[in-house]
């Protein structure tokens, strides 16, 4: 894990911090490994130590992603390709150059700034040089975690095609500045640069980065994927899933090596992280359950935020007084079930991951290639608890691509790219409730993790081949009648339910939100796609 331990600038820098228009008064450390790095935070007081000896920070009142605070700079250029809309909001030039200037005079007046260089995406070929400048250690030990590693050697060289300039420490004024809160997440495409301020939401630094990968690569031929991998010798596997529908949980297969567990791309040659680490959901975390990632939570090299101590401080994980959105921050290395890489073949499986608060989705569907394509430009799930500021309980969502928040481009764009490796690699594609059934969201309890396991496992192993499917009339698409070491009793979610006038009404108002959300698409996608569309019954 561990990287570079300069602090001194690297003898003479293709990039030098000049070159951002920064001129810091303060110390200026370069690309320091997570031992200084936690040292310093804790010394600072930026951050405190378990009873393990794993860094643990918090960030106030902001402990989830702020879309609501996220631009992108609308000038000619790469921003001409963006789709504008809710989710891709659009920033004057004149309004980013001047939180920039401040960003800067904020950065050049910290008593230390912390240098950070890293790569996003394992393979060689397709990867981003970037780099993050912070106010805070435990930050740049994040970057450190959270991307691929560069040595000392290629520091000297290291010219970031990106980077963000960081100040969380900075607060905007919505009246002077143009900004919808104190919290500003800006992303200039064609200037290299990204602004964050006013937030300590680790997050935010890499989802910044993701978004400017989804929107490069697709340029190249190259699809980007905002989803978990793993791989056996059977072939890959891809998991699409927005935060807390089980993408990290259900790729950490120990008969399966995880290539990373949040966002790749997918090449002709196959799939490869953006990653060198992992930023897994800690809340509720069980060793029975998820025993890899909680033996994460005590190696030295971790970062945990937003978990709370017991009075020997050890992490409750089950502990949601300060948010539900409790993460932890580790290097793919240490997760011993990995590929060496981080890269894998060409996936046989697709896997879409929602979170149906309505109880209505089967546990397990297969779908057909056209059905694929209209479920990943629906992108249907629930936002979880504590993933954004004001979710405090499950929320029906439309998500596209299930990463509609770091797809600038239109969904047709994307969805195109997956039909076409999908086709190309004869993948088969399923779609998996890890959310209710039997009446739903404040009903019953979700699904538990063993049984979901068992439906993804059976399906990735070709144990459902000789399994008889029957169809779903309303959602068209087929769902096993059992499956080995899952009750046959879920697996039809209309039977779960007492009260089957209900069931249906609810399934029917679903499958309008779906009807009414894909009218949007209905220009762009083939007769075949839109006869995918479920059917109120």
């Amino acid at each position: 894990m561990e990287g570079p331990t300069m602090s001194a600038p690297p003898s003479n820098p293709s990039t030098p911090l000049s070159s951002h228009g920064l001129k810091p008064s303060g110390k200026v450390h370069w690309n320091l490994g997570w031992e200084q790095l936690h040292s310093i935070a804790v010394e600072r007081g930026e951050a405190t130590l378990t009873a393990h000896g794993v860094l643990l920070a918090t960030t106030g009142e902001r402990t989830g992603r702020s879309p609501n605070d996220r631009f992108i700079v609308k000038e000619a250029g790469m921003a001409d390709d963006v789709w504008w809309g809710d989710v891709n909001k659009s920033i004057s030039s004149a309004i980013f150059d001047n939180l920039l200037e401040k960003t800067r005079n904020h950065l050049d007046n910290a008593d230390q700034v912390f240098v950070k260089d890293a790569f996003c995406g394992a393979d060689p070929r397709y990867r981003m040089p970037v780099r993050l400048v912070t106010e805070k250690a435990w930050h740049a030990a994040f970057m450190h975690n959270m991307f691929v590693r560069i040595s000392p050697e290629a520091a000297e060289t290291h010219e970031p095609q990106y980077t963000i300039l960081h100040a969380p420490e900075l607060q905007a004024s919505p009246s002077k500045d143009g900004t919808n809160s104190g919290v500003f997440v800006i992303l200039a495409l064609d200037r290299g640069l990204v602004i964050i301020g006013g937030t300590h939401y680790a997050g935010e630094i890499k989802k910044a980065i993701f978004t400017i990968m989804n929107h490069i690569l697709p340029a190249d031929g190259l699809l980007p994927m905002h989803c978990s991998a793993n791989t056996n010798e059977d072939g890959s596997a891809l998991f699409f899933g927005l935060s807390g529908t089980g993408k990290t949980t259900l790729s950490a297969d120990p008969n399966r090596a995880l290539v990373g567990d949040d966002e790749h791309g997918w090449s002709d040659e196959g799939v490869f992280n953006f990653e060198g680490g992992c930023y897994a959901k800690m809340i509720n975390l069980s060793e029975k359950d998820e025993p890899a990632i909680f033996a994460t939570t005590r190696m030295k090299g971790t970062i945990l935020e937003n978990v709370v101590l017991n009075a020997d401080g050890t992490p409750d994980f089950f502990n949601s007084s300060l948010t539900k959105n409790t993460r932890g921050s580790y290097s793919i290395e240490s997760i011993e079930n990995r590929t060496p890489d981080s890269m894998a073949g060409n996936p046989k499986n697709v896997v879409f991951l929602t979170c149906d608060a309505f109880g209505v989705l089967p546990p397990l569907s297969r779908l057909t290639p056209e059905q694929a394509a209209y479920h990943f430009m629906s992108g249907y799930t629930a936002k979880v608890a504590g993933t954004e500021m004001g979710i405090t309980e499950p929320q029906a969502t439309f998500s596209t691509c299930f990463g509609a928040p770091f797809m600038p481009r239109h969904p047709s764009v994307y969805a195109d790219l997956l039909s076409s490796k999908i086709r190309k690699n004869n993948a088969k594609c399923w779609l998996i409730n890890t959310g209710w059934v039997a009446g739903g969201y404040g009903a019953s309890s979700r699904i538990k993790i063993r049984w979901t396991r068992a439906l993804l496992n059976s399906a990735l192993d070709g144990d459902l081949d000789d399994v008889v499917f029957v169809e779903d009339a309303r959602f068209g698409f087929s769902v096993p009648t059992t499956c080995e070491g899952v009750p046959d009793s879920i697996l039809q979610p209309r039977d779960t339910w007492h009260d089957k006038k209900k069931f249906d009404g609810t399934a029917n108002v679903l499958a309008q939100m779906f009807i009414e959300n894909f009218e949007q698409y209905s220009d762009v996608c083939s007769q075949e796609v839109l006869d995918a569309a479920p059917k109120p019954l």
